[in-house]
């Protein structure tokens, strides 16, 4: 189980987040704008970061740059 191992793995790249504005789900209090993240994996409409609660978590990739 790879993902059990995320958080002690060295990050893919780093990314932007552009904005917390979301429709359906509350990300305002784990994203925060500005802010750059780490990227510790990644699909083609998900990506995979450390985020605010210093837990990973999988967000979409409109939020970030």
């Amino acid at each position: 189980m790879a993902f059990t191992e995320w958080l002690s793995e060295p990050a893919i790249r780093t990314v932007i987040c552009k904005h917390a504005d979301a429709e359906k789900y509350i990300v305002n209090n784990v994203l925060t704008p500005g802010k750059t993240y780490e990227v510790k994996n990644e699909t083609e409409e998900f990506i995979f970061i450390i985020d605010n609660t210093g837990k990973v978590g999988g967000y979409y990739k409109t939020y970030f740059e």
